[in-house]
């Protein structure tokens, strides 16, 4: 198991093939990733790697924080994360991470913060029909129509789908193709689409259910 990239998502784009179809892609900018340090089986139970990415303004840097990364010799980061390795796939701790850590045609999976919708009904939500345009239903159309049964349970079982708040969660998407790489600018092309709007920093990391493939 590799360790993982932070990117910020660019917007998106497409590319056009030989014989002239179309492939959507994201755009994915890698900015300024490093290896902050490592977290190992005998100190911290567990091993992984802590990435930083995109330098940070010294008046935003809280002074817990200028200790921390003046202790390990780095500029700070807006942005860390932790990502689960192998042992054997340890980097050492100062190490830059660019785009050319993934390949063409290699399977990634991506996780953001998906586009937030607000307070929504329930066919924008879940894909409801809503009620009948005719037959005695009036002014409510759209409405989720009956939520439960009678006296017995005489309530909303829980996770009922209703409406509510929609959308800003975190979401990962499984099995992306990365489509192309510009190793000179620090980009990484996904095939399709990736949770988030523009400017959103998402997570990056070779595909975990992909082993069959």
């Amino acid at each position: 198991m590799r360790s993982g990239l932070i990117a910020k998502k660019l917007g998106m784009m497409r590319y056009f093939q030989e014989n002239g179809e179309q492939v959507p892609v994201t755009v994915l900018e890698i900015d300024n990733c490093v290896v902050l340090a490592h977290k190992t089986e005998e100190k911290d139970g567990y091993v992984a790697l802590q990435v930083g990415a995109e330098i940070a303004k010294q008046n935003r840097v809280s002074k817990p924080e200028k200790g921390y990364f003046s202790k390990i010799n780095q500029e700070p980061r807006k942005h860390v994360r932790e990502f689960h390795v192998s042992a054997d796939h340890l980097i050492d701790a100062g190490t830059a991470l660019t785009a050319s850590h993934f390949e063409q045609g290699q399977l990634v999976d991506v996780t953001g913060t998906s586009i937030g919708k607000g307070f929504a009904g329930g066919m924008k939500r879940w894909g409801f029909g809503g009620l009948r345009a005719t037959h005695g239903v009036s002014v409510s159309h759209r409405s989720h129509g009956s939520t439960g049964n009678r006296q017995d349970p005489g309530k909303v079982f829980k996770n009922k789908k209703m409406a509510g708040h929609m959308g800003a969660r975190r979401v990962t998407k499984l099995n992306l193709v990365v489509h192309s790489v510009d190793a000179d600018r620090n980009l990484i092309f996904i095939k399709g689409s990736v949770p988030g709007p523009k400017g959103e920093i998402v997570f990056v990391r070779d595909a975990i259910k992909a082993s069959k493939k």
